[in-house]
């Protein structure tokens, strides 16, 4: 399943932003999710990612371990591509 990921980042990380990113792949990988993409932004959000994990509960986990960290905030969105949003459409 692939997910977007709306994080922001905490104050006292954005002058540690090496090894906040460090600490934050290595939990993506001990979990198991793919990171696809980080495009770092302005406005509400300070970065989006894309990855791919094999259900929600491990993004779950991800989400309260980098708040627990104090690393900031992570909205959760499921993704779908056209092919399988076309699909369920059609279910509907």
């Amino acid at each position: 399943m692939k997910y977007v990921l709306l994080g922001s980042i905490s104050p006292s990380w954005l002058g540690k932003q090496a090894e906040r990113l460090t600490k934050s792949n290595e939990k993506l990988k001990q979990l198991g999710i793919k990171q696809k993409s980080v495009l770092y932004t302005q406005g509400q959000y300070d970065f989006v990612e894309t990855i791919e994990a094999s259900g929600p509960s491990s993004v779950l986990g991800f989400t309260i371990w980098y708040a627990k960290k104090g690393f900031g905030t992570i909205q959760t969105l499921p993704a779908f591509e056209d092919k399988e949003i076309r699909k369920i459409i059609k279910k509907g």
